[in-house]
C-alpha cells in the first residue's frame, strides 16, 4: 500500500514539475492524474495495491477537504463581500454536474441494454 501511495505522490510531483518546466496552463495534480491514466491504459489494468490505496483515499476524502475549507475561512471577509459569484459558481457547477451525470447514465443504459 505504501508503494502505491508513493507512486501516486510521485506522479503528482512529476505533473507539478512538468507544469512548471513547460509553463503549462493547468494544475500539476491534473497532469499527474493524466499520467496515471495513461500508465494504466498502457498496462491494461489497475494493480491491486493501487486499487486498495485509491479506495482508502476515497473513503477518507472528507478529511482531505478540511484544510481547503479552513483556508476559505481565513478569507471569509472576502467571501462575505463577494458572495454572489461564489453562489452562481456553486449553482451552475451543481446543475452542470447533474446534467452530465444524467446524460452519461442515459448513454450507458442505452449502450448496455440488450438488442431487441
Amino acid at each position: 500500500m505504501i508503494h502505491a501511495f508513493a507512486a501516486l505522490l510521485a506522479l503528482q510531483l512529476l505533473g507539478e514539475l512538468l507544469v512548471h518546466a513547460f509553463g503549462l496552463p493547468l494544475p500539476g495534480a491534473l497532469l499527474g492524474m493524466l499520467l496515471l491514466f495513461a500508465g494504466l491504459l498502457v498496462i491494461g489494468r489497475v494493480p491491486d495495491a493501487l486499487n486498495r490505496t485509491a479506495g482508502t483515499l476515497l473513503q477518507n476524502m472528507m478529511l482531505l477537504f478540511v484544510p481547503a475549507v479552513t483556508g476559505v475561512m481565513v478569507h471569509f471577509h472576502r467571501v462575505a463581500k463577494e458572495w454572489q459569484p461564489f453562489l452562481v459558481a456553486c449553482v451552475v457547477g451543481a446543475v452542470v454536474t447533474l446534467a452530465v451525470t444524467a446524460l452519461t447514465l442515459n448513454w450507458l443504459l442505452k449502450r448496455m441494454a440488450p438488442a431487441r
